[in-house]
């Protein structure tokens, strides 16, 4: 299969002829606006419901948005760099080192220039970042299936169960935002663009690395393809050589924190085990497996059938034929969640970047009859998620 026709199978139409950036830009926006004001509404409910709750309660609302768990941690990196340990009664030592650097550089720099304290930064980081994922979520579904499903894409995103994160000072939304556009700058063959954006991911998250592996395995699938037909690996790899470029590109992030953090301890493996200290090690599902062991068995079933629902969305996004980048990321990003050994509750947060999997809801909203109809399936589930974040955020557990 040559280049040209892998493109046209995973795009949803040519790319447009050359115009000038202003005015492309600004059509792209104005196609975007719904899917930004639908997102935007829904995240503005999450953020009343939360923030009555806690008034009522008599707590100020800014303390879990910004000030407590690893928010706490990543304004300390920006504070003081990278330097704070606590050992733990159990004898574990928890260092900084285990969160990546982009966001408390981004907070440090932003609260140096303006007035903002290092929460506000992270807000400020975290609400510019949701709109910007929406935007690229939307850009991704319109590529896939059109502009309506794009739209329903980004306001499924920010009716999450777990959404409430992308209004704190978390790093899930600017992680988002980097790897939904990396995806698009993929679909649309613009490689060194997702490349570079695969590096800022890469200094964003760990999970950086379901993207590399979409970008690297997408290049190979279409290097095989082309080298099977020609028999000549010349022509392929000059023909590809952006590619190639971008996919070399892609891991340097997270390569270059990686080695500062083996460096800095004087240990190849520091930062796996600094991951370990955290219990953030992959160990297969076991923990998984034991959580839900130990649980009561009306809790137990409940999981397993979450669980299950997470099964055939998987098996739906197969079958809808999602462009291979887009897949892998997505199944990477869930096996990841669900292989390792960290906090139970954290997991729907953690595979909350994997957007592709809300692209099946999505096609079956549009199938109602109405327009109406979808709006209020989705009404209905921006006032389930603002109540369940405004109840999580006022809990005393870390989402």
């Amino acid at each position: 299969m040559s280049d040209h026709q892998l493109r046209t199978r995973t795009t949803a139409g040519p790319a447009p002829g050359p115009r000038a950036p202003g005015p492309r830009a600004a059509a792209a926006f104005r196609a975007a606006a719904p899917a930004l004001a639908v997102y935007a509404g829904a995240r503005a409910l999450g953020l009343l419901a939360y923030w009555a709750a806690a008034s009522a309660a008599g707590k100020n609302p800014l303390g879990p948005l910004s000030g407590r768990w690893d928010s706490v941690w990543y304004q300390r990196i920006a504070e003081n760099g990278y330097r704070y340990t606590v050992t733990l009664p159990d004898g574990s030592v928890h260092s900084d080192l285990a969160f990546f650097p982009l966001l408390p550089a981004l907070e440090r720099t932003i609260s140096e220039v303006t007035p903002l304290t290092l929460g506000g930064a992270g807000l400020l980081v975290a609400w510019t970042a949701g709109l910007l994922a929406a935007w690229g979520i939307f850009a991704v579904g319109a590529q896939l299936r059109g502009r309506r499903t794009g739209v329903v894409l980004a306001a499924l995103w920010g009716v999450y169960p777990t959404a409430f994160v992308q209004s704190m000072a978390y790093t899930e939304t600017l992680f988002t935002a980097l790897a939904a556009w990396a995806l698009y700058a993929v679909l649309r063959s613009r490689w060194i663009v997702a490349g570079a954006l695969c590096v800022l991911a890469g200094l964003t998250r760990p999970t950086a690395a379901a993207l590399i592996a979409a970008l690297a395995i997408t290049a190979a699938v279409t290097l095989v393809r082309e080298y099977r037909e020609e028999r000549r690996a010349g022509p392929v790899l000059r023909r590809n050589a952006r590619m190639i470029a971008g996919v070399a590109l892609a891991p340097l992030g997270w390569l270059a924190y990686v080695v500062f953090v083996a460096v800095r301890e004087g240990s190849p493996f520091a930062y796996f085990d600094v991951q370990a200290q955290w219990g953030n090690n992959i160990d297969g599902g076991r923990a998984l497996a034991a959580f839900i062991a130990g649980l009561p068995w009306p809790a137990a079933l409940g999981l397993c059938a979450a669980l299950g629902l997470l099964g055939w969305l998987v098996v739906l996004c197969v079958r809808q034929r999602q462009p291979l980048p887009v897949l892998v990321y997505a199944l990477t990003i869930v096996v990841i969640s669900l292989i390792g050994a960290g906090y139970f509750g954290s997991r729907p947060r953690l595979m909350m970047p994997a957007f592709p999997l809300l692209l099946p809801p999505a096609v079956a909203l549009l199938r109602l009859r109405t327009t109406g109809r979808t709006a209020a399936v989705l009404a209905v589930l921006a006032c389930a998620s603002a109540a369940y974040g405004a109840w999580t955020l006022l809990g005393p557990g870390p989402p």
